[in-house]
């Protein structure tokens, strides 16, 4: 795992115990002249415990739980001490087990699991510090309490849509409106939802001294929501992300219990009609290295809908992207240097303010930048001219000679590549000499002067 000092780690549940154990070291006990401090920072589950009884932690113990506490000690050069955990069902505290950490680093988080935890049970533990070298202990932190919840919600979520009705087509550039019910489940603490099924894990960034910074699964509005009141519904409105707002579109939703234990998976269908805005090539007839205008129009369901504020056109010849600013009616102008050998190929989404990302129009064509070949001494696929007397090619551009620097060429797969310059109309000959008769294939592209190569060209010709 990477660590960086402006970026903490990124642990999951079922990683904390392995993290913990990799940050806690052997080491050894240095002169008891101190006492063993009472554990800070206790932590449940990667989340800092509860200490009030009637509000515990809901956690899934059907593996255990990990818990976690800083040790210390009162002398500054103890380097190892125990961190002992016990914890007891709240109603049978003579049940009471006891699971140590050996190898505490003071000053760090020593993490333990509390094992063969019975379902829908309330547990509480605490946790001291132990001084291997002595014996000797500090006292019992105070008691946390965590509530055991090992069965996921019995039903999947009840989805609905007021404005894009399941299994229906529908004007896009509004945002999807879902109704989200906990289908007869009581204890319903939240929604997951995603639009591919994939769903965020919850997890902890762990900071100094190994205390970790839980991250669960409401942090995201775009993949989770809370219940006003627990086995509440909700409604929550939706941008689907680029590329997915036109054409089938599916929502999956799960609820979660207080454990966070996930129901089944209600998956959600409607349709969407295109919403790619409409591109105008305001340029006659592209041509490489030359800048060509564009007029960019949104669709009339996506302005509907609401303004649109920008168009985002991507360059798949590039990569480049480009933002263009849209104007009070929605439209844009902008000019786009052409620069692809082969020809660009432009994806344009527009941008409401809504957040709504349409899909994507597409603007693009094929550009021949092969240069001309042409030979009155070895004509294209005929037989002429013999083995040891020179002939010449002549190669020139399809495009402005200007920007051409240079030709390179071979004579067929496997022969040395050989550079020559060009005039200043973007011309060149070569002169070649035959050293053997049959058919032979020569391959040239030119580079331009800002080093682009072009597309290569091939000529085949014959030697008596």
């Amino acid at each position: 795992m990477t660590r960086t000092s402006d970026r903490p780690a990124r642990i999951t549940l079922a990683a904390a115990a392995a993290v913990s154990l990799a940050l806690l070291t052997p080491g050894t006990s240095g002169a008891a002249t101190g006492a063993p401090t009472v554990p800070t920072d206790l932590y449940n589950s990667l989340r800092a415990c509860s200490t009030d009884p009637g509000a515990p932690l809901f956690a899934n113990g059907s593996q255990g739980l990990t818990v976690e506490a800083i040790t210390g000690s009162t002398d500054p050069s103890t380097t190892r001490l125990t961190a002992q955990f016990r914890y007891w069902p709240v109603t049978d505290p003579a049940q009471a087990a006891t699971v140590d950490h050996p190898y505490a680093v003071p000053g760090l988080e020593a993490s333990a699991g509390l094992l063969q935890l019975a379902d829908a049970t309330d547990y509480a533990w605490q946790a001291r510090t132990v001084d291997p070298a002595t014996g000797a202990a500090s006292d019992w932190s105070a008691s946390c309490y965590v509530t055991t919840d090992n069965t996921a919600p019995a039903a999947a979520p009840a989805v609905s849509s007021p404005n894009y009705p399941e299994g229906q087509w529908n004007p896009g550039g509004t945002p999807l409106e879902f109704r989200l019910d906990p289908n007869g489940v009581a204890d319903v603490a939240g929604y997951q939802f995603s639009w591919t099924g994939t769903f965020p894990v919850s997890g902890a960034d762990i900071g100094e001294h190994g205390i970790p910074e839980y991250h669960g699964p409401y942090e995201d509005p775009q993949y989770g929501v809370r219940t006003e009141n627990l086995g509440g519904g909700v409604t929550v409105r939706l941008v689907p992300p680029a590329g997915w707002s036109s054409g089938p579109v599916r929502l999956m939703v799960r609820s979660l219990d207080r454990a966070g234990n996930p129901s089944q998976t209600t998956t959600y269908s409607t349709y969407i009609r295109t919403t790619s805005p409409t591109v105008t090539e305001l340029s006659p007839a592209p041509v490489f290295g030359e800048p060509v205008g564009f007029r960019f129009t949104p669709d009339p369901d996506v302005w509907a809908a609401g303004p649109v504020v920008s168009y985002t056109v991507y360059n798949t010849s590039t990569y480049r992207t480009t933002v263009v600013p849209a104007g009070p009616d929605g439209t844009a102008e902008t000019t786009l240097l052409l620069n692809s050998p082969v020809g660009d190929r432009l994806q344009i989404t527009s941008t409401s303010a809504n957040g709504w990302i349409s899909s994507a129009a597409t603007w693009g064509g094929y550009l021949d930048t092969t240069p001309t070949i042409t030979s009155t001494d070895f004509p294209e696929y005929e037989a002429a001219g013999a083995v040891g007397t020179p002939g010449t090619f002549h190669l020139a551009p399809k495009i402005d000679g200007g920007r051409i620097a240079s030709y390179t060429y071979s004579l067929g797969w496997g022969t040395d590549q050989v550079t020559v310059p060009a005039g200043p109309q973007g011309e060149a000959d070569i002169s070649y000499t035959p050293t053997a008769s049959g058919w032979f294939d020569l391959q040239v592209y030119a580079t331009t002067t800002d080093g682009i190569q072009l597309s290569t060209g091939t000529y085949t010709f014959v030697v008596n």
